[in-house]
């Protein structure tokens, strides 16, 4: 049990970024593409949302993956996805054809939020800045 309290917070975290930081980086170079989606979903200024899920999702990610300010980060990156999970995958208002898929990417949404909202407890584990020996 020892090795996994020492070594999966780590584990934990790497996992957790390895969802944003790709998706912020597609962002960027996806830039107009994912303009043209936060269009489709009728929300205001889609360009500064598209630039904040990009700070988002490579910035505050990053810092989860180092263990830097790790509650803040798991905080932020928990109300984002609740919020995308809300905007993006609302299976209750899409053809009955995307349901499935949006249920399960809502529900897979919402368990990441779990998942955060125990990082954001518990904290960044022994193999993090947050908890580097001075």
């Amino acid at each position: 049990m020892a090795l996994l309290e020492k070594f999966g917070p780590l584990l934990g975290r790497i996992l957790i970024a390895y969802l944003y930081i790709p998706a912020g980086i597609s962002k960027i170079t996806g830039f107009g593409n994912t303009v043209g989606y936060i269009t489709s979903k009728g929300l205001p200024m889609p360009e500064v949302g598209a630039v904040i899920a990009i700070v988002v999702e490579i910035v505050v990610a990053a810092a989860l993956l180092v263990g830097f300010k790790t509650r803040y980060a798991a905080l932020i990156l928990a109300a984002f996805t609740l919020a995308a999970a809300v905007g993006f995958h609302n299976y209750w208002a899409v053809p009955d054809a995307q349901k499935m898929m949006q249920t399960i990417m809502f529900n897979k949404n919402l368990a990441i939020v779990g998942g955060l909202l125990f990082v954001a407890v518990f904290g960044a584990g022994p193999f993090s800045l947050d908890n580097r020996k001075n």
